[in-house]
């Protein structure tokens, strides 16, 4: 007779080893010693539990670099798929959403129903689950402002529970997940508003582009369509017949600089003109990444070694132009750039990618 208390076999339960590039917008990388497939936020856990170290959860694939000696260890693909509801009223509706569920797919479906909070992030490639990690933003919207709280597994403590937005440590592209790997995210609650009208317009391109002030609303669907226009037009929408797209969009942050090192770009860009910059609080400057790399001499279309080329659209985007190339050629392109930034302009730029056994 069987073991009544034995669970069934799932995808969870079968691992096979293979390569990682398919699974990457990059299409670089390695092979992993073992990949296992997760379709559930239980099967997950049951994978995570499993696995002995070394161990990496990948989902989209659209904001890591992995080696091109792979991951020497079990990589957990994350395909949970669903939204649910799990509190309403007349101004707002709260949703968890699982990790796996495309972030674009999320984004479409909370237009169409009109709630807004997300309209501005359309667009962008990868999974729900990504974005607290990374706290995803663009065109004046940030993942920070309407997450309520990240479902996880706990690997430290063997535990399954909420962490509260105020407890996830989120700042400019960046939370407690990244760079660790105690909490292992499973769904995202956010709360948006009911409302067909977009929240107030922060981006000045994205002004221009719907024909309105900085700080007037828009239909959510004219939101959304405006924005992936934009994204579209800069090769940061994901596109099979355009090169351009195989990428991890933005490759570097906008740094973020203190007065003194602000005032010293100044003096060493005077002759180029002032570069684009955001005041922020404390004194503090966010400066324009694509302008300084720009400035630097690595302009959009420049060719690098074995493949990798600047996006012909986008400055900040180091695409797999061929198709066919190594991250090790991409990773030294990187260097190139970050290194003759610095000697020109005395600012050093960080990856906005998270790096898989592979270092800038």
């Amino acid at each position: 007779m069987p073991d009544a208390s034995a669970q069934p076999t799932t995808e969870a339960d079968r691992a096979t080893p293979g390569p990682l590039a398919s699974y990457t917008t990059l299409r670089m990388g390695g092979s992993a010693e073992r990949i296992v497939t997760a379709g559930s936020a239980d099967e997950i856990v049951r994978a995570v539990r499993a696995a002995e170290a070394p161990l990496l959860i990948l989902a989209g694939g659209s904001n890591v670099v992995i080696g091109d000696s792979g991951f020497p260890g079990t990589v957990v693909l994350v395909r949970s798929r669903g939204l649910r509801v799990l509190a309403e009223d007349a101004e707002s509706v709260t949703v968890r959403v699982d990790a796996g569920e495309p972030w674009d797919d999320l984004v479409a479906a909370t237009v169409a129903n009109g709630w807004a909070g997300l309209e501005c992030l359309s667009g962008i490639p990868g999974s729900t689950g990504a974005t607290p990690i990374q706290n995803v933003g663009a065109y004046g919207q940030e993942v920070a402002e309407t997450i309520t709280g990240v479902e996880v597994y706990d690997r430290a403590k063997g535990t399954r529970h909420v962490i509260p937005a105020a407890d996830c440590g989120f700042g400019y592209r960046g939370s407690i997940f990244k760079y660790r790997d105690r909490w292992v995210v499973l769904a995202v609650d956010f709360r948006l508003a009911r409302s067909p009208i977009s929240g107030p317009v922060r981006y000045a391109e994205l002004a221009r582009a719907l024909g309105v002030e900085v700080g007037d609303q828009v239909p959510l669907a004219d939101a959304r369509a405006a924005v992936l226009r934009l994204r579209a037009g800069k090769g940061m929408v994901l596109d099979t017949t355009d090169p351009d797209t195989r990428s991890v969009g933005s490759f570097f942050t906008n740094p973020v600089l203190d007065q003194s090192t602000y005032e010293l770009l100044l003096e060493r860009a005077a002759e180029l003109g002032d570069p684009p910059a955001w005041p922020g609080a404390d004194g503090l400057v966010k400066v324009s990444a694509a302008w300084l790399i720009d400035k630097a001499g690595f302009t959009k279309g420049y060719a690098g070694a074995g493949g990798v080329t600047i996006s012909s659209k986008h400055t900040l985007a180091l695409t797999n132009h061929t198709g066919r190339a190594r991250t090790a050629d991409l990773l030294t392109l990187a260097r190139d750039i970050r290194d003759t930034v610095h000697a020109r302009f005395g600012v050093t730029l960080h990856p906005e990618p998270v790096l898989i056994n592979c270092t800038l």
